[in-house]
């Protein structure tokens, strides 16, 4: 009597096959979705880095601070090249010339490292109306300066999404009052300034 011959057969053998490769695609879209969020925190770190700097550049020069309302930067539109930087580590600028220079590297940095950057510097009192930030300013005299910075992003779905839609992140900087002037020592006194209490400042 013939015994029955044990092993796999050609379905069992399918089954396996196809369960395999369900896996494997499954798992190459978790590594596609990891490294798109990876790239994306990266991208966000970069452009906070960047808006960093330039607000800690116009809080340095705030009383130039309306020099720097009015920048756009827009990688995607035609004629919108990144221009040189004034040169003025070879000679003294004026703090004017000081603040075209860092709107000229900040755009600069932008172009580089960042896909089709876009950026904005304005007044604006509610930037997040309804908790999405958007690119029109409400430009009111009293509202905070706002760096805003967008990009070409792709949603976790892999989609790209439209960077001229919102921006990615907006940074207002908060700027000091201006300090009262210390004269030097000897200099006559303001007639402007109180007079000083009796003692005050003299030899004993």
């Amino acid at each position: 009597m013939r015994r029955p011959i044990a092993g796999f057969t050609m379905v069992e053998v399918l089954v396996a096959v196809l369960l395999l490769a369900v896996g494997l695609v499954g798992a190459l879209a978790m590594q596609a979705h990891a490294m798109r969020t990876r790239q994306e925190s990266a991208l966000q770190t970069e452009a906070l880095q960047a808006a960093a700097t330039l607000a800690d550049h116009i809080r340095a020069n705030a009383a130039q601070s309306s020099a720097y309302l009015g920048f756009e930067f827009d990688a995607n539109a035609a004629g919108d090249a990144p221009d040189a930087a004034a040169a003025c580590t070879v000679a003294p600028c004026n703090p004017a010339a000081i603040a075209q220079q860092e709107l000229s590297e900040f755009r600069q940095h932008l172009a580089s490292a960042l896909p089709l950057a876009r950026a904005v510097i304005c007044r604006d009192a509610a930037n997040a109306p309804g908790g999405q930030l958007q690119w029109p300013c409400s430009d009111a005299a009293d509202a905070p300066i706002v760096i805003k910075i967008g990009w070409r992003s792709r949603r976790p779905d892999g989609a790209t999404a439209g960077f001229t839609s919102v921006p990615e992140i907006a940074l207002p900087i908060a700027l000091a009052g201006a300090q009262p002037l210390v004269p030097p020592p000897g200099a006559p006194p303001n007639p402007a300034d109180p007079p000083a209490p009796p003692g005050a400042g003299g030899t004993q």
